[in-house]
């Protein structure tokens, strides 16, 4: 769940906003000829956000552009904790050009596996679904971009690969159109401990 605030290409995203029609639609909501969350049902292992966004985690990833080039790599310190149903992702961004990115995300989890959360960026309320070993995750973010916000919705994907590892890849776009995609490597340091709550 990254912060690109000031490390997206800035003029390059301009220019290809500023050609596209204005055509509002979140890629979350009308995306439903592409895969579902509860596709996924039957894989494993089976993920639970409270238990995996436990204790610290460390993650690494590269935002790349709508042609697949590299724009920015960075790293990710995560102190994650649970209160009940209701969690704190306390997310520290390091990049590749030596800037550094604060988020903190505020989760709550609902019923059948539904989960909704809020940071200082996040226009409105995300929300998303585990199923399975995966999680989707959609959310707008308000994005600085050459003095003016641009309002960016991200369809945000999460693998469980085993009890460490998990793989995560988000898309951005606006106003329909694919901006590029962030990609990420999430490690525990520690091993799964027993579902909280």
């Amino acid at each position: 769940m990254p912060n690109h605030s000031n490390h997206i290409d800035r003029r390059t995203a301009l220019t290809r906003l500023a050609i596209v029609p204005a055509v509002a639609a979140s890629p979350f909501l009308t995306s439903c000829a592409g895969p579902q969350v509860q596709n996924y049902a039957q894989e494993k292992p089976l993920l639970d956000l409270r238990t995996y966004f436990t204790g610290t985690i460390d993650a690494w990833g590269v935002f790349t552009d709508r042609s697949g080039q590299v724009v920015k790599r960075f790293t990710v310190v995560m102190d994650c904790s649970w209160n009940g149903n209701e969690g704190v992702l306390d997310e520290a961004f390091v990049y590749s050009d030596g800037t550094q990115q604060r988020r903190i995300w505020r989760l709550k989890a609902g019923p059948n596996g539904t989960y909704t959360g809020r940071a200082d960026d996040v226009v409105g309320e995300a929300s998303g679904q585990v199923s399975g070993n995966a999680f989707r995750w959609g959310y707008t973010l308000a994005l600085p971009v050459d003095g003016r916000v641009w309002h960016v919705d991200f369809d945000d994907w999460m693998y469980l690969m085993d009890e460490r590892v998990m793989l995560n890849k988000a898309t951005m776009s606006k106003w329909g159109v694919k901006l590029g995609e962030v990609t990420l490597s999430f490690t525990r340091r520690t091993p799964l401990a027993a579902k909280p709550g």
